[in-house]
């Protein structure tokens, strides 16, 4: 009877994991050096979770098969081992540490590595995303590179003007609000993340990174995308009823055709 338990345990063990190696329950496309970064992480963690898994319950298996039969004898009893805990606690503290480390440069480097990005910000496509509910509102700076200024009187969503900008104002007056984020391969992206009414969060799954959009906070996300095609943006902090549907696309396309797209928007804005 204890070997037909033993061997069930060794089974579940294997039938929970393949799954896991073979089945068809992948990432997304990674469609960045920093998403596929965060992936070599993930494996290396999942990778390591599941030897561990399997060296627990082999040693489950084990002792069962060790353990497990009749015995005439008494069973002993153990109080444990202290250098035995003191050495998986340390051992598990350090696997912990080292992937912690190891993940920090992929964590920080959308967010705080300012200085590494310096040489390219001549060339950084900064745009300005702003949650509301139910959608999300994108703002180009325009020909002059610079964002207007607002006003939260100026607000008016009937009249395309949904973050309140100053068009009177020099560097208002070219600025592009729409409902699509488009961006161009190969250039490093700049998205600078506000909140309009409540709390909202910004998740591409294929860029592997999301941002609380925080009222009256300003949050920065730094990327270069090098894939062409068309990604879902989530909302994925409870927002409201209409959470649901609050949703938007971000397409990256040739350089040239989002220069081209750009140029399209203006005319359509004046």
């Amino acid at each position: 009877m204890a070997f037909i338990v033993a061997v069930a345990i060794w089974l579940l063990a294997l039938a929970l994991l393949l799954p896991a190696w073979f089945g068809p329950w992948g990432f997304p496309e990674a469609i960045t050096p920093l998403a596929r970064q965060i992936d070599s992480r993930m494996t290396l963690t999942f990778v390591l979770s599941g030897a561990i898994f399997l060296l627990s319950q082999f040693a489950l298996g084990y002792a069962v098969l060790r353990f497990g039969r009749k015995r005439k004898e008494a069973a002993t009893y153990i109080e444990g081992s202290a250098r035995w805990e003191m050495l998986w606690t340390a051992g598990g503290a350090a696997i912990f540490i080292g992937l912690s480390l190891a993940s920090y440069s992929a964590w920080a480097e959308a967010r705080f590595d300012a200085e590494r990005h310096s040489a390219g910000d001549a060339d950084r496509l900064i745009v300005e995303v702003v949650g509301q509910q139910f959608v999300w509102n994108i703002r180009y700076t325009g020909p002059d590179g610079d964002f207007g200024p607002t006003d939260p009187k100026l607000i008016d969503d009937s009249m395309g003007n949904a973050l309140g900008v100053d068009r009177t104002h020099p560097m208002g007056e070219d600025d592009l609000i729409v409902p699509r984020l488009a961006l161009p391969v190969g250039r490093e992206v700049e998205i600078v993340l506000k909140s309009k009414d409540v709390l909202h969060n910004f998740f591409v799954p294929e860029l592997r990174i999301k941002l609380d959009a925080v009222p009256g906070l300003e949050g920065r996300l730094r990327f270069t995308p090098d894939k062409k095609g068309t990604y879902e943006i989530a909302c994925s902090e409870l927002c409201g009823l209409g959470h649901y549907r609050m949703r938007a696309f971000m397409e990256v396309m040739e350089p040239a055709a989002f220069e081209t797209w750009l140029s399209e928007q203006a005319q359509y804005v004046q």
